[in-house]
């Protein structure tokens, strides 16, 4: 049995070949005392295309205050100039039908955007909970270690205090 396989033994119940992608990383880092946990967001946001960071992008300002108050102004402002000012020439008077079709297409083209940087954020978050049960399984593996380090030292030290303890014996014994 080599020495991983023995690491591996010692803290699971079953065999190498039984264990999954993401214990087997785990275990070969901490075999060899590296760290695991890493920059979520740095890793994440390496992986992701230019599609996926225009979609984010636009889900961040579209999903803001300033987007919705600038839109509102927007929407002052075309009403004004299409019932107030040019109240002769329109060009688009009430009802506002061409304002309804770029709303219409405005809403088409945000929606699945938004649904996409939504989606990126699942996948973020499935992404965030793998490396954090990495980073939780390391730890319990290291807490084990550390168990089994003071366990032996403790046995180490009652040996050696029996062994004490029935020389001591032997020795009030032999003086009596």
């Amino acid at each position: 049995m080599n020495n991983f396989s023995t690491f591996v033994h010692h803290h699971f119940d079953k065999p190498t070949d039984e264990l999954g992608d993401t214990e087997k990383r785990v275990l070969a880092k901490a075999h060899e005392r590296k760290i695991i946990s890493t920059d979520v967001n740095a890793a994440f946001s390496a992986e992701a295309s230019f599609g996926e960071r225009i979609a984010d992008s636009i889900a961040r300002v579209g999903g803001s205050w300033s987007f919705i108050l600038g839109f509102l102004a927007f929407l002052v402002v075309w009403t004004v100039v299409n019932t107030i000012v040019m109240a002769s020439g329109a060009f688009d008077p009430y009802p506002f039908v061409f304002l309804n079709l770029i709303l219409s297409m405005l809403a088409a083209i945000q929606a699945p955007i938004i649904m996409m940087s939504q989606n990126r954020q699942a996948e973020r978050d499935r992404f965030e909970a793998a490396k954090d049960y990495e980073v939780n399984l390391k730890a319990e593996l290291e807490v084990l270690s550390l168990h089994q380090k003071i366990d032996m030292s403790v046995l180490t030290e009652l040996t050696a205090l029996r062994e004490d303890v029935a020389r001591l014996s032997a020795a009030l014994a032999a003086k009596t």
